[in-house]
């Protein structure tokens, strides 16, 4: 669907124009019209599904045609993580490029007093992690009386992270009659609970099914000795001319340690994880996304929320400790329509960890040898998924945890943190 037959006005066609889009995304030709006429919507989208602007493009709009405050903030935007909320407000940036609306992110690890003098200026949309956001509230140097519309971005994750009391405690902030749209991956038991405790008579959209990875993805298994594992990585980067990968440790110190090997191999590289600054993550980030970076090596955690528009390849350096996070992580390619590609560098201490995440997928994934990197003739074969078993409600259980030698079950990054 083309995005001219939505209803928007002329200064959002021509921003989007200006990056280059043409046709809506399933997630966007479904909202948007609802949005668009004032509806409570739950929407189930996976990331890649081109979510942001599906909830963006029609806000952007229907504060447009209303009548600014002056001050106070019309539109709240809550997302999980320091990173999502910045890339959520540079598409608000992008989008409403040639309109007459300002707007503001705040989000933890930087400097309280710079935030409350961008908010005591005045802001039509406000970008924010709940605890930061908090902070300001209980400092006076913002007042979400007057916000219309409120977005919960990821509102799984919300959860995970153990967000739920301060987002209770944002809404007792907010006026009774307003929008609310939530988006979220998944669609469980505790997110329809929250959704039942703040949308009236939503209208639900699933546009994708829990865990499941996205098609344009083409996904594939290199064997190698764990010793190898960088060397190889540093040939299949070098041999193919690579010029963007994102690769995936389990730990900081493994991300940081990857990076500093990648660089004495002449690979621009940079670390992003839970102990770096936020300052530092930003810069690392940017730097990706302009180029002068090659490789971005990152935890599961520190890469939740990281929208980086046609990102070609993923590498899985090490396998995810939970199938489920490999899931997400090879979202981070195929998105929005663009192919991509993701690898996965196995070693014979992780078959198992390969096995549970054929098992969650449900299919065998292809093994392609490198030469002259081929494992060591004591390995044996990957266990593959026993066919026809299909995972209730399309995930397997995460597995107890045993003697494995994967490595420890502990989250990579250090688990759940709070990032507000």
């Amino acid at each position: 669907m083309s995005f001219e037959t939505l209803g928007l006005k002329a200064e959002l066609l021509r921003a989007i124009r200006a990056r280059q889009y043409t046709h809506t995304t399933p997630i966007q030709a479904q909202t948007i019209p609802l949005i668009l006429a004032g509806r409570n919507v739950l929407a189930g989208a996976q990331t890649g599904t081109g979510k942001t602007a599906a909830f963006t493009l029609p806000l952007l709009q229907r504060l447009s045609d209303g009548h600014a405050t002056g001050r106070y903030p019309r539109a709240l935007i809550l997302t999980p993580t320091r990173e999502l909320a910045a890339q959520v407000a540079e598409s608000v940036a992008t989008y409403g490029r040639f309109l007459r609306l300002r707007h503001a992110v705040v989000f933890g690890g930087v400097g309280f007093h710079p935030q409350a003098q961008r908010l005591r200026r005045g802001i039509d949309i406000l970008v924010a992690t709940p605890g930061r956001l908090l902070d300001h509230v209980r400092q006076r140097t913002v007042d979400l009386s007057r916000v219309e519309i409120l977005v919960l971005d990821e509102a799984d994750r919300m959860l995970d992270m153990g967000f739920i009391h301060d987002i209770r405690k944002v809404l007792a902030e907010l006026p009774e009659r307003r929008q609310n749209l939530m988006f979220s991956a998944t669609l469980s038991n505790e997110i329809k609970k929250l959704s039942d405790d703040l949308l009236d008579r939503p209208a639900l959209i699933e546009v994708a099914r829990r865990n499941t990875p996205a098609e344009a993805v083409d996904q594939r298994v290199h064997r190698v000795d764990r010793g190898r594992k960088r060397a190889l990585l540093s040939h299949l980067i070098g041999s193919g001319d690579w010029r963007q990968v994102l690769v995936f440790t389990r730990t900081k110190h493994g991300a940081n340690r990857l990076a500093e090997q990648l660089a004495r191999d002449g690979i621009k590289s940079a670390a992003i994880h839970g102990n770096k600054s936020q300052a530092a993550r930003t810069r690392a980030l940017a730097d990706f996304k302009a180029g002068k970076v090659c490789a971005l090596v990152a935890t599961d955690i520190a890469a939740r929320g990281l929208d980086i528009d046609r990102l070609p390849r993923v590498v899985n350096y090490e396998l995810p400790n939970v199938p489920e996070d490999y899931v997400h992580r090879i979202g981070r390619t195929g998105r929005a329509g663009e192919e991509g590609v993701a690898l996965s560098l196995v070693a014979s201490e992780e078959r198992k960890l390969l096995a549970d995440i054929q098992r969650l997928l449900n299919r065998e994934l292809p093994v392609d040898r490198v030469p002259g990197f081929e494992p060591s003739a004591k390995e044996g074969p990957i266990l593959q998924p026993q066919r026809g078993r299909r995972p209730a409600n399309g995930a397997e259980r995460r597995p107890r945890p045993r003697r494995n030698p994967g490595g420890p079950r502990k989250s990579a990054g250090g688990g759940h943190r709070r990032h507000g």
